[in-house]
């Protein structure tokens, strides 16, 4: 199986709180279609959580799914999770004890924390894709998340 892992992110709330789900798609070297053994699917709901909850969990379920050290282009809708990386914004947080710029507390810090060590042993790129626009593996991991988000077997998310 290929080092290079592209990958596909989204979460979903029906309530902001909610029930949300999260949905990611990995595939390993080149896209064979999915039902080839280079391409894996996941997907959780959980009963009562944010929609920036469940973005932050794809990436992670998604990066955590590794088994070794990967060189990953990560795709996602969220302005939140890609900004946060690709801003610095997680490096300032670290460095101020996890405050923000306004000094406040910085949300969803245990998923952040959960966040920090996978992109420390993964060399991640954290992309944008505009949401709703037809990107294939966009629609597949929409659908993914809102099956998750109505589906039965929703868990509790502790740190919503």
């Amino acid at each position: 199986m290929s080092n290079n892992v592209t990958i596909y992110t989204d979460g979903s709330c029906l309530g902001n709180p909610g029930p949300g789900g999260y949905g990611a798609v990995l595939v390993y070297g080149e896209y064979k279609g999915r039902d080839a053994e280079n391409y894996k699917e996941l997907s959780q709901g959980y009963k009562r959580t944010t929609n920036n909850r469940m973005e932050l969990l794809a990436v992670i379920t998604a990066l955590e799914t590794l088994t070794r050290p990967c060189s990953a282009q990560l795709w996602t809708d969220s302005k939140y999770v890609q900004q946060a990386i690709t801003q610095n914004w997680l490096k300032n947080w670290l460095k101020n004890g996890w405050k923000t710029a306004a000094k406040k507390p910085v949300k969803n810090q245990d998923l952040w924390r959960r966040l920090v060590p996978l992109i420390e042993k993964h060399d991640v790129k954290f992309n944008w894709v505009k949401g709703h626009s037809g990107h294939m593996f966009n629609e597949r991991v929409d659908d993914l998340a809102r099956g998750a988000a109505s589906g039965p077997g929703l868990l509790v998310d502790e740190g919503a």
